[in-house]
């Protein structure tokens, strides 16, 4: 099974701060088993308190905080997408949401670097004509 959107996304929060799943679970007074759950995709769903738990011990930044929580209620967002806006800190949350809720027809992966840059030009023009 592919490691989901969430999963990669907490997985990279928790090595940036350099914690073990023990650590992390020790932190935040959850079970270190469903934390690596969440990391794999065995469970999906983390409820509110779990996911403030967890973003008070990773202390991630406001669009990383943003983005699991968009991430727990989209469980079909493609983890190819967090990673590619991981890689770009200027990729601000709105644009990540807006690309991650777009709908694809057909079988191609979607190249989401066109994506930003088509959706970050239409929040622009959209700023522009305000």
């Amino acid at each position: 099974m592919a490691q989901p959107a969430l999963g990669v996304l907490l997985k990279t929060l928790r090595d940036e701060r350099r914690l073990s799943l023990r650590e992390v679970a020790q932190l935040a007074e959850i079970d270190h088993a469903y934390i690596y759950r969440l990391e794999t995709g065995e469970k999906e769903a983390p409820s509110e308190d779990v996911l403030t738990k967890l973003i008070r011990v990773l202390k991630p930044p406001r669009r990383e905080a943003d983005m699991l929580r968009y991430l727990a209620d989209h469980r079909d967002t493609d983890a190819a997408l967090v990673t590619r806006v991981l890689d770009d800190p200027t990729v601000s949350f709105q644009i990540f949401a807006a690309v991650a809720g777009a709908a694809f027809r057909g079988t191609a992966r979607p190249d989401y670097g066109k994506l930003i840059e088509r959706t970050r030009r239409i929040l622009n023009e959209e700023d522009d004509s305000e």
